[in-house]
Formats: structure tokens, C-alpha cells, sequence
């Protein structure tokens, strides 16, 4: 099993976004020193409380200079934002800088403020994320891209410049709502999933939705996130993770909370995510879906974690909220590292 992190980077009034770029890019040197396999890195937009990430490629393309061996992901890319021959060019460039270590991950966002910010009808995100797919997947294996769709249209376009991995840098999915598991399994991609979106139970029918659905002689493969936080005991790691990790369900309920109203058919399952939100509390995550103390109860949570879900890759998300000092998180990590991962592969 592969091990990973992950982080969005929220910013809190009294941190600088400057001191919080080099937090993670040192995190991420400190994972590639470490033995971490890949790095995740999500982009959102329009909250300095949920994340100041707008550049993911950016940030992993900067990153790449000053690693060797982490496989660098995104986290996801929200593909309806933008234009899929922008995104060919700028995935294919931090591929080409990495050396050929991009992992490209792909979703349509959940926040109804990504879309009005970039002047994107929120219901247009399934057709357009289809789309931008197609295209992006074209652009990697023409030599000249010809397309002709709803949104998208490009004659005869030389996209440069083009990736080192061939076809292309592997491709992973975020699959939050129901139908999305089986979309991924129909298109041939790996898939992100979290059950802090869908709760266990659920998580593992959906799973099993993708793999019956996927294409005949690919390989399932489930990369699944959860909160993480190792200390000398199960009491200081809740001392030192509860804030940061409440401050994380207080923001993503502020910024989901107008999608409780919406009507758009697509994301109705995160209507139901939203009354989970309101609901949640430090006890539950952690007795359902977080590994949070000593190293040896570590190993015994992602051990079940293991037997309770078909995944591939384990991500650990450690510093949920934003709010876990540096050097609590360097910690953690390191100690995760080398005292966890050894066990659990």
C-alpha cells in the first residue's frame, strides 16, 4: 500500500500567506526525505479559512526542484473552471519539471462560490468536467488537437508542450457524490474518496460500485483520506489536533452551507454532507475515521482501516484545520514515517 499526504493550505487572520507556502513546501521536502510516496495538494478558491491553494500545479512545479523522489499530485484540478487546453499545457509543464513525477488528479469542486467566482453556471459542471476530460486526454495522445464539443472547441491545435510520462501522467478522480464512483469506473480512472464526505458504510458500497463498473483490464485503484495525528499519546494528540481539526468542519460547513439550497439535481448528495457537518464532533471522527495518538495505536487504526476498505493508498491529512503549529506537524509526519508506515505497507 502506497502512503500519502495531503493539505489545502487554509490561512488563518493571524498567519501570513507567505509563511504558509513555505510551511508546505517544506512539508513536502520533509516527505520526500522521509519516504512519504506522493504529496496531494488541493485547489480551491475565494476563502483564506479553507485555503489559500488558487495554484496547485504551481506549487508542486516549485516543489519538484527541491525533491528527488515524491510523486507529486493534485488534489484535485477543478477541471469546469477552466480551459482544458490551459490545463494540458500546465499539467504537461510541472510533468516535464518534476522529471515525470505529476499525478493528475481531476474533480468538479462542491463550493457554489468556485463557480460564481469564475462566472461558471454551477449546473453546467458535470457536462463541462465530461468535456474538459475528453480533451485533455485528447491533447496528450494527438499530435494536433481537433475537438468540437458544447463548451469546448479547438481546429487543428498544436498543445505544447506535452508530458514525460506516456500516454500521459496517471489520472485519479475525486468521487464524493453517489453516481460518481461508477462514472469513474466507466472512464477507466483511479479515484480519491474520504468517509469523512461518505460514511463508511456507504463508502464501502460506493466503492464496490466502482469497481463493478470499471473497464474490462483496469486495475482498481482507491486512494482513501483521513485525518492523522501522532504524538507520545492519545491525550496530547487530541490537545494538539481538536482545534485545528473543528476550525476545518466550521469553515467547509460555511462554505457548503449555500449548497443546502440549492436545486441543482448533481449535488444533492452534499446537502446530506452539509447535516453531517453540523453534526460532527472530535469523538466521532476520531472513533470512526481518524488515527489520532501513540504510533502502535496508529498502526492498529490503519490496520483496520486496511481490512475495512478495498484502497491502495492511504492519505493522511495532517494539519486539517491549519492550525497545528510547523513543527507539531513536521513531527507528526516524521514520526508517522518512520514509526507507522513501516508497519502498514
Amino acid at each position: 500500500m502506497r502512503f500519502g499526504f495531503f493539505d489545502q493550505l487554509p490561512c488563518a487572520p493571524a498567519q501570513s500567506e507567505r509563511q504558509r507556502y513555505h510551511d508546505i513546501l517544506a512539508q513536502i521536502r520533509l516527505g520526500d526525505a522521509v519516504g512519504f510516496d506522493t504529496v496531494w495538494l488541493g485547489e480551491l478558491h475565494f476563502g483564506p479559512s479553507t485555503s489559500i491553494m488558487a495554484s496547485p500545479l504551481m506549487v508542486l512545479a516549485t516543489a519538484a526542484q527541491h525533491t528527488e523522489r515524491i510523486r507529486l499530485g493534485t488534489a484535485v484540478t477543478l477541471l469546469p473552471l477552466h480551459s482544458p487546453m490551459k490545463m494540458a499545457e500546465e499539467a504537461a509543464t510541472a510533468d516535464i519539471l518534476s522529471g515525470g513525477r505529476l499525478e493528475f488528479g481531476v474533480g468538479r469542486g462542491t463550493a457554489p462560490v468556485h463557480y460564481q467566482g469564475y462566472n461558471v453556471p454551477m449546473e453546467e459542471s458535470r457536462e463541462r468536467f465530461a468535456e474538459a476530460l475528453d480533451v485533455i486526454r485528447t491533447a496528450w495522445t494527438t499530435d494536433r488537437l481537433s475537438y468540437q464539443g458544447k463548451y469546448f472547441q479547438a481546429e487543428d491545435l498544436p498543445v505544447v508542450p506535452r508530458p514525460i510520462q506516456k500516454p500521459y501522467p496517471p489520472m485519479r478522480m475525486a468521487a464524493n457524490s453517489p453516481d460518481t464512483f461508477a462514472l469513474a469506473g466507466q472512464l477507466g480512472l483511479s479515484i480519491f474518496a474520504s468517509p469523512l464526505i461518505n460514511p463508511p458504510d456507504k463508502l464501502r458500497g460506493y466503492i464496490a460500485d466502482y469497481q463493478d463498473n470499471l473497464k474490462p483490464g483496469v486495475r482498481p485503484d482507491v486512494a482513501l483520506m483521513f485525518p492523522v495525528h501522532v504524538a507520545d499519546s492519545r491525550a496530547q494528540a487530541r490537545e494538539e489536533y481538536e482545534p485545528s481539526l473543528m476550525n476545518f468542519f466550521r469553515a467547509a460547513g460555511e462554505r457548503l452551507r449555500p449548497l443546502g439550497k440549492t436545486t441543482i439535481k448533481s449535488y444533492e448528495a452534499f446537502k446530506q454532507v452539509l447535516e453531517r457537518l453540523e453534526r460532527v464532533n472530535y469523538e466521532g471522527l476520531d472513533k470512526k475515521m481518524g488515527a489520532f495518538g501513540d504510533p502502535d495505536y496508529c498502526i492498529e487504526r490503519i490496520q483496520h482501516f486496511k481490512q475495512e476498505f478495498p484502497m491502495a493508498e492511504f492519505i493522511g491529512y495532517f494539519n486539517q484545520g491549519g492550525l497545528v503549529d510547523h513543527a507539531i506537524v513536521k513531527r507528526s509526519m516524521e514520526r508517522f514515517a518512520r514509526e507507522v508506515i513501516p508497519h502498514c505497507r
